[in-house]
């Protein structure tokens, strides 16, 4: 064990002084300023975890020898008991140590809960599955942190190096006008609607910025390792039940959101509705879907179909030859605003949000037929830069992260 934690150190030094990303994600103060002494830190695959995590342990004050950086699916942990390393890495003058892709230790969860029981040292802790990450016990005894895509707001502060502001949704809808007018000054002669078209084509995933000309190849390969890795191996789940889920995928990136009853979509993939329910499940914690429920389904039994989106616009354009602008926007709307509110859909507008908010998306034509005289309703218009009364850009939610 000691010779392979002096390996370890050299290896944890050295990604740490390898990291050289500045940027930081709008998470990274909440998650360092925490005081919390078992942190974990989940999202999907690609949103920028490990380099969270990095950046946090470059700011820690430890010396060389008492902070330690791993990653789970490295060679050198193959059948390495977690609890037994940083038992001994403690034993030896450890204070913290981060470990990364957790989910690929073996029986990981009992071995950080026995880290959380009998050793009294910080630990961070990432994982590219949500899957098990956010169950109820992980909830109890850690402090868990979600990672989103990127935001769009997140999306121009590293493509134009500048620094923007975000806002609340009840803000947005209060002071729309003002506040897009305040961005678009700030953002000078830079056109926020051609920088908006670039974000659903390419801006969920930080990744870009360091591979463009692949960034198309990267995004299927993580699709693909999700697929094939992350559920795969969660739920032993052979070639043939993969080859399904790819399936559903493609059904659900070809059509509209509530054109596929269950009926249809299970003949179409060719499983049992028990069975698409259960995939859907796999696919909305593995942050591929979004599945977004009827708004009178919170209360009685209700024969309504569900919304199924991919869970971002960026996947569209990578799963879809030619992805639907309507449900693009939509996408859009609903992966922004559902990473800090509640989102269901309804039969007047596109979604409620927060049981307050009626939404309704579309084009800078769309107009107020659909809601008019519901309370609090508004128009998240697309192709407009500033908009007027309840007529809101489609753009400043992505300004909510």
């Amino acid at each position: 064990m000691k010779s392979l934690l002096n390996d370890l150190l050299e290896l944890s030094n050295r990604k740490l002084r390898a990291n050289t990303i500045q940027y930081r994600r709008g998470m990274f103060d909440e998650i360092r300023g925490s005081d919390s002494r078992f942190i974990g830190i989940y999202g999907s695959r690609g949103v920028g975890k490990t380099t969270l995590m990095l950046q946090i342990a470059q700011e820690m004050e430890y010396e060389a020898d008492e902070i330690l950086y791993v990653s789970c699916d490295h060679p050198i942990l193959s059948d390495v008991s977690l609890f037994g390393l940083v038992e001994y890495f403690y034993k030896y003058g450890g204070k913290c140590i981060f470990i990364d892709e957790v989910h690929e230790a073996s029986n990981y969860e009992q071995e950080l809960k026995s880290i959380s029981d009998f050793l009294d040292i910080k630990l961070f802790f990432s994982g590219s599955s949500a899957i098990k990450l956010t169950n109820a016990s992980f909830a109890r005894r850690f402090a868990m942190f979600h990672l989103p895509v990127l935001s769009f707001r997140e999306y121009l502060e590293l493509s134009l190096e500048c620094v923007l502001p975000s806002y609340r949704f009840e803000e947005i809808t209060a002071n729309h006008t003002t506040i897009a007018n305040t961005l678009l000054q700030t953002l000078g002669e830079q056109k926020i609607l051609k920088h908006f078209s670039e974000y659903l084509r390419v801006g969920a995933y930080p990744f870009y910025f360091s591979n463009r000309q692949n960034y198309q190849q990267m995004l299927l390969d993580t699709v693909n390792t999700i697929l094939h890795t992350d559920l795969g191996s969660v739920y032993n789940l052979s070639g043939e039940k993969i080859v399904v889920l790819r399936k559903l995928l493609n059904s659900i990136c070809v059509s509209d959101p509530l054109e596929l009853s269950m009926e249809s979509l299970s003949r179409k993939v060719g499983v049992s509705k028990a069975t698409l329910y259960k995939y859907i499940g796999y696919l909305h914690k593995a942050e591929l879907l979004r599945h977004i429920t009827y708004e009178g389904k919170r209360f009685q039994s209700m024969q309504k179909p569900d919304k199924l989106y991919l869970s971002n616009p960026a996947l569209f354009h990578t799963l879809c030859l030619k992805p639907k602008i309507g449900t693009l926007r939509e996408s859009f709307f609903a992966s922004q605003v559902s990473f800090r509110s509640s989102l269901h859909y309804v039969t007047r507008g596109d979604f409620l949000v927060d049981e307050i908010y009626t939404i309704e998306i579309g084009g800078k034509n769309k107009g107020f037929e659909q809601i008019k005289e519901i309370p609090d309703s508004f128009v998240a218009a697309d192709d407009i830069e500033v908009g007027f009364g309840n007529k809101i850009p489609l753009w400043l939610f992505g300004f909510l992260y």
